[in-house]
């Protein structure tokens, strides 16, 4: 189907260990349409992050492939993929991981510049505002709490207009009340930009809020369930 933004067959991750190989992820698949959410959800060591990594072409696997945006990306070398990334991604982490020179507007600012982009500030600026901090665009993270600092991040995330986001447990170093906003705020940029949104997350009641759930035990996929 052409509407297929990011297609993953048989994916494997094999690494390493004191005892020999260690199969980390074994032949995952999954196929998502442009608009689509999926929750990759497992216990500690499951290798939620691992496939994450993996479809976002962070990592390659020991077999199988991942087509994200047209682009398979393990004929590409990392700095094809770095720029498959620069043009079709967006990533939101549980760390924030903005950059603590730079004030909010700034951290914004920052993906759309390297994309030449000359309304970078103005851009920034109605995204800042968006997810409430149109009192706060000159404040650095240092200055922000925990919440406001994950609202920069998911600001800057969908700054450069992604096809597709990925958030690595995006809640899971806020409060409840904090949690449930940024859930929110989210789903209302996911639906508003059509922009596909895969999850990985503990939180059952994050997940169900997704139009998938892929569950994994041991590397495995056990179930693949529409929440919805």
């Amino acid at each position: 189907m052409s509407d297929s933004i990011l297609n993953a067959r048989n994916l494997s991750k094999v690494v390493p260990s004191a005892e020999g190989e260690l199969a980390i992820l074994e032949a995952v698949s999954l196929r998502l349409e442009k608009g689509d959410s999926l929750a990759i959800v497992g216990t500690s060591g499951s290798g939620k992050s691992t496939l994450l990594g993996l479809l976002a072409g962070l990592d390659l696997p020991s077999s199988g492939e991942v087509i994200l945006a047209g682009h398979r990306l393990g004929e590409l070398d990392e700095d094809q993929r770095a720029r498959v990334r620069a043009e079709h991604v967006g990533f939101v982490f549980q760390s924030f991981q903005l950059l603590d020179s730079l004030n909010a507007l700034e951290n914004v600012m920052l993906p759309l510049e390297l994309h030449g982009r000359r309304d970078a500030q103005a851009k920034a600026t109605e995204l800042l505002r968006r997810v409430g901090l149109g009192a706060r665009l000159h404040h650095y993270p240092r200055q922000l709490s925990g919440g406001e600092q994950q609202r920069v991040a998911v600001a800057r995330a969908f700054a450069a207009e992604p096809e597709v986001m990925f958030a690595d447990e995006p809640t899971g170093n806020l409060d409840s009340h904090t949690g449930a906003n940024i859930t929110e705020l989210l789903f209302e940029l996911n639906r508003e930009r059509s922009t596909t949104l895969v999850l990985v997350t503990h939180d059952e009641r994050l997940a169900r809020r997704c139009q998938y759930v892929l569950r994994l035990e041991g590397g495995r996929r056990v179930d693949n369930e529409q929440s919805q």
